[in-house]
């Protein structure tokens, strides 16, 4: 059963409410693939879209959510939209109804608001409320992204995409791609701590207003953003009513946190508190931090400790009053500390996320006055003086830093001179921490600990890197840090994050060669997402890095594969090179490989990608790149060169031979590691198998290799890339709800990608849309054949493959209208010589002759001898030849060829045809949906 699209609620599929009961029995990922004889990698997939649906952050809590969920029968279970990215604070929200009620009441009427105020008074805990109260009226979600560890304007968007788990696409900014994605989307974005990134939030937010007409922003910050759209909403402080009435949000705040602290206050001395509370001007953050004193200095050292600060609270406006009451309030706390209290205070600020007690021990122990033993403790009174918050973590409890306090401590730290030092500690820390889990990524963990620590230490990298970028002294470990980054971001499944940070790799590298290098693995970085003209841009760039460091034969290899990209990789390439772009790229390369049989071979597989398959002599020249390449132990070379071979099988009509030699590769790259270096091949291996294996009938490998795909780690969020291959084998075979629930991580996958052109993907969506056809849902089958469209390369329409005429062809034969099959399929399949539409020659050439007899042609006879030897290689499509051959015969030996030609294609995994078979000899039709292939 297929999952229903609604705008406020969806539903679970069986498949995954199987996965569901088994992440309550909490089995690890292998366990439940196991369970259910699936891959680990489609366990994940559910997995994802379960945390998605249930708006849930983890796998305890999506345990929880089953429990919820248990007692609901499978596909009924309602799955209501909440509040998508919203934080849960940890402490109650007191207070402040009139005002939350304003703001949401301006939140639903304006589409951009701005909640203003100094820090601490509140601003943030809000709008989460406000956000929260409103979410009903954002169907399409409501996201919350803190911009505190952005420190540079041009990071925002990406901030965005993450937040929403939207991907870079190709030859477009993270700009253009969240308006893609947000273009049709009735969402609301919550923008928090804008006052340090003001005028980029300002141009991003005007740029998607003016682009999302559903779009609604709620920004919190200090100052306006100071757009003509703007509505502008104050933050006051908490309200303190006069003495003898209801005192106010602001005393119940100072009550209550004190109660949870500890503390109490007397009836009598209700009047003191108000006074304390008015005297710091409703401030939230002001109150939290005096309550949490209380149990420890009473009523009277708190009044005492800050009667001296306050006093300086004359002249100026009314915000500035604030802002020194706070600082006023701060300065105080701080001083009540001892100094390695008040060291660890300032100095965790260094922190951009949550952060772990031995990880502030790493950075900050054995640094006077702290030792590292001692750390620990502190924190916990830091925790007691509401200084710092703790949260919970599948990985133990982690510390935060509020944004106010951060911002305070760095001023401390700035004032103490330790800056540059305590920086520095920080990016040492980060690179001795990828280091350790380096050769655990490598070896191939079992679990997903490392990715929560990685994801730790990518959140740190992003506020460090930006700053030690621009720092002499920390060029060196700020090339370390984003090489290392790159590497391990490849492994947990970004690929985006991993091309840019090689990118920032080359431009901190200390020398030309290793500036080539960081190119090269960027690029292939680049072509592990599809994003082919990125990939061609970098291997010249790393081409040009290696003249300059005098590396010649690497600067030819990778010129020769650049020239090999271009003919090889069309379908992943947006915008192709100008003609005669191949000829100049190995004009350049052969020179400079001249004696290096690794280069020499790359130029020969470049040059035989760029001509005719067909011609003997590109066979020629393959089969000498192949011996240069195993010569120079070159496998990577030897990868590309059977590929090439592959589609030569293709194009003369051999789909067995070419299903062979793409196994032969999957075998081969198993003594691979898995990089951004060596990534195309693996992808490309598993695909061009997959597809070859559907070329050549063979379903069953075909779904062993599209699983292979899957289960590929770099392409672990990457749903649209791994899913494609699985989804034709799901409409051959009959596997229709498979396929169906296979589409929807397809197109969520695309549109997290920015919606990019990748021609090699367009198959996928157009089976989709085949089989809404079959299944008689006109509407959906034009929106998915649409789809596929928007991603077929420019100049390479469908129409030139022929997959779409094949596909529909199915659809127009199972509704009867024979005539109609033919006029679809106008062009005899002979004309099939190309490897891309050579893998499609069997498939179509049986419809064809199969139309021909339902329509009763004259060279129906023809047309069948014709498609005979075609589908030779392809045993389904033989069969479908040999059905429509009985049928033509219309005698008893025709009948009994149907008949045989039903017993293979149920044998063969074809359970489409095989039921198509059966209504041909007169069983009652079925309905067109079955389990698929086990």
């Amino acid at each position: 059963m297929t999952t229903a699209r609604v705008s406020s609620e969806t539903t679970v599929s069986a498949r995954e409410a199987e996965v569901l009961a088994a992440v309550s029995e909490h089995l690890t990922n292998a366990e439940i693939a196991a369970r259910l004889f699936i891959s680990v990698r489609t366990v994940e997939s559910h997995v994802s879209s379960l945390l998605r649906k249930l708006q849930v952050t983890d796998r305890r809590e999506l345990a929880q959510a089953a429990d919820a969920y248990s007692s609901v029968p499978t596909f009924e279970r309602p799955v209501r939209r909440t509040t998508g990215s919203l934080p849960t604070p940890l402490t109650s929200f007191v207070g402040r109804e009139a005002e939350a009620a304003e703001l949401a009441a301006a939140v639903t009427e304006q589409r951009l608001v701005t909640a203003i105020g100094p820090g601490g008074v509140g601003k943030t805990r809000l709008a989460i409320r406000v956000a929260r109260d409103v979410a009903h009226s954002f169907p399409d979600g409501t996201w919350f992204v803190d911009l505190v560890s952005v420190s540079d304007h041009a990071l925002i968007g990406l901030a965005l995409a993450q937040t929403l788990g939207v991907s870079e696409s190709q030859g477009r900014t993270p700009e253009d791609v969240l308006i893609g994605w947000l273009a049709d989307r009735r969402c609301l974005l919550v923008l928090d701590n804008c006052e340090h990134v003001l005028d980029g939030v300002g141009v991003l937010v005007e740029r998607l207003l003016a682009s999302c007409p559903s779009l609604t922003v709620l920004a919190t910050s200090r100052a306006r953003l100071l757009l003509p759209f703007e509505h502008a909403f104050p933050v006051p402080g908490l309200s303190v009513a006069p003495s003898g009435e209801d005192p106010g949000d602001a005393v119940e705040l100072f009550l209550s946190r004190a109660r949870a602290g500890g503390g109490d206050v007397a009836d009598d001395a209700l009047a003191r508190v108000v006074a304390l509370c008015r005297g710091l001007d409703g401030m939230a953050l002001a109150i939290e931090l005096a309550a949490a004193r209380l149990p420890s200095v009473g009523l009277d050292g708190l009044e005492s400790g800050l009667a001296d600060r306050l006093e300086l609270l004359t002249g100026g406006s009314r915000i500035d009053d604030r802002h020194r009451s706070l600082r006023s309030t701060l300065d105080w706390s701080y001083a009540l500390l001892d100094e390695p209290d008040r060291a660890l205070l300032r100095r965790v600020s260094v922190f951009a996320g949550p952060f772990a007690a031995a990880s502030a021990a790493d950075v900050l122990g054995g640094w006077a006055p702290l030792d590292a033993d001692s750390v620990p403790a502190i924190l916990a009174r830091l925790v007691d003086h509401s200084l710092l918050l703790t949260t919970a973590t599948p990985g133990g409890t982690r510390y935060r830093v509020l944004e106010t306090i951060r911002q305070y401590g760095a001023e401390l730290v700035a004032d103490a001179e330790e800056t540059a030092e305590l920086h520095a500690r920080h990016l040492a820390w980060i690179l001795l921490a990828a280091r350790r889990l380096l050769p655990a990524v490598t070896e191939g963990p079992e679990g997903d600990a490392w990715r929560a620590d990685f994801d730790v230490i990518s959140t740190e990298t992003r506020q460090a890197l930006p700053r030690a970028r621009h720092l002499p002294e920390q060029r060196d470990p700020a090339y370390q840090v984003s090489l290392l980054l790159a590497e391990l971001s490849f492994a947990r499944g970004r690929p985006g994050e991993s091309q840019r940070r090689y990118e920032l790799a080359a431009e901190l590298a200390p020398d030309d060669y290793s500036r080539a290098t960081a190119f090269r693995l960027a690029a292939g970085a680049a072509e592990c997402r599809q994003f082919g003209n990125d990939a061609l841009r970098l291997r010249v760039l790393g081409a040009e890095a290696a003249l300059r460091s005098g590396d010649r034969t690497v600067a030819g290899r990778e010129l020769a594969r650049t020239a090999e990209l271009i003919g090889r990789g069309p379908g992943i390439i947006a915008t192709l090179p100008p003609e005669g772009e191949v000829t100049r790229l190995l004009d350049r390369a052969r020179p400079l490989v001249a004696g290096d049989p690794a280069g020499e071979g790359r130029v020969l597989i470049a040059q035989a990608w760029a001509a005719d398959e067909r011609d003997e002599a590109t066979r020629e020249m393959v089969e000498r790149a192949l011996d240069l390449a195993r010569s120079a132990g070159d496998l990577i070379g030897v990868s590309a060169a059977l590929d090439m071979l592959t589609t030569i099988h293709t194009a003369h009509g051999e789909p067995a031979e070419a299903m062979a030699v793409a196994v032969r590769r999957t075998d081969l790259l198993a003594q691979l590691p898995m990089t951004a270096d060596t990534a195309l091949e693996f992808f490309d291996a598993f695909q061009m198998g997959s597809s070859c294996a559907v070329a050549a009938g063979r379903l069953s490998i075909a779904h062993r290799l599209g699983e292979g795909l899957c289960d590929l780690p770099f392409w672990r969020e990457e749903d649209h890339l791994g899913t494609s291959r699985l989804i034709v084998v799901g409409l051959l075979s009959g596997a229709w709800d498979e396929a169906l629930r296979l589409s929807e991580l397809f197109e969520r996958g695309w549109e997290r990608a920015g919606r990019p052109i990748a021609g090699n993907l367009s198959p996928a969506p157009y089976a989709v849309a085949a089989i809404q056809g079959l299944r008689g849902d006109e509407e959906q089958r034009r929106r998915w054949t649409d789809l596929s469209a928007t991603l077929a390369t420019p100049g390479r329409p469908s129409e030139t493959i022929h997959f779409g005429e094949f596909f529909d062809a199915l659809v127009v034969l199972h509704r009867g209208e024979a005539h109609e099959a033919v006029a679809l399929l106008d062009e005899a399949p002979e004309g099939f010589v190309n490897h891309y539409d050579g893998m499609w020659r069997a498939w179509y050439a049986s419809v064809w002759a199969e139309a021909a007899v339902l329509a009763d042609l004259p060279d129906t006879a023809e047309r069948l001898a014709r498609a005979v030897p075609m589908t030779s290689g392809n045993p389904i499509a033989g069969a479908v030849v040999r059905r429509a051959a009985g049928l033509a015969a219309g005698d008893d030996a025709g009948r009994a060829d149907v008949v045989g030609a039903a017993s293979a294609l149920r044998v063969l995994g074809a359970k489409y045809q095989w039921a198509r078979t059966l209504v041909m000899l007169g069983a009652t039709p079925m309905p067109w949906t079955t389990a698929g292939p086990r």
